[in-house]
């Protein structure tokens, strides 16, 4: 059993939906020495997270950005937690809808991923900054 394990500091990046499929993967190039295990990638924030999801065409990550806008809309006036600005609560709930980490298996020292698929960093704050990421790898 190898267990491999890098944090990776993001680019702060305008709120939407971003592919980070290659950063990851170039973070953790010991993940060709596994043949078959498990990546786990994990955000280390609350108001940002991570999905798996189309990879080619950048409207659906446009729609993405649309959709959860429309679901957890800005300037609530029920939302408590308001002192860090009108994006801040409706950054947290989405970043609870969506989690904070992923699970891709490794086969043949590459990810698992599917034809269209990529690893997409969700940004819902305005100004989110950096953002940092745990990467764990296991097997074997």
């Amino acid at each position: 059993m190898k267990i491999f394990q890098q944090g990776l500091r993001l680019q702060a990046r305008r709120r939407g939906f971003h592919i980070i499929t290659h950063e990851v993967e170039h973070a953790l190039p010991q993940l060709a020495e596994i043949r078959m295990g498990i990546c786990q990638v994990f955000i280390q924030h609350t108001s940002a997270s991570l999905c798996i999801n189309e990879n080619a065409d950048p409207t659906v990550r446009q729609d993405f950005e649309m959709y959860f806008n429309k679901a957890v809309p800005e300037n609530d006036p029920d939302y408590i937690h308001d002192y860090e600005g009108s994006d801040d609560m409706p950054a947290h709930l989405k970043a609870a809808m969506l989690g904070c980490s992923i699970t891709i298996p490794i086969r043949n020292g590459r990810l698992a991923l599917g034809t269209w698929q990529g690893i997409y960093l969700c940004e819902h704050r305005n100004h989110g900054g950096q953002r940092s990421i745990m990467i764990t790898a296991w097997g074997e």
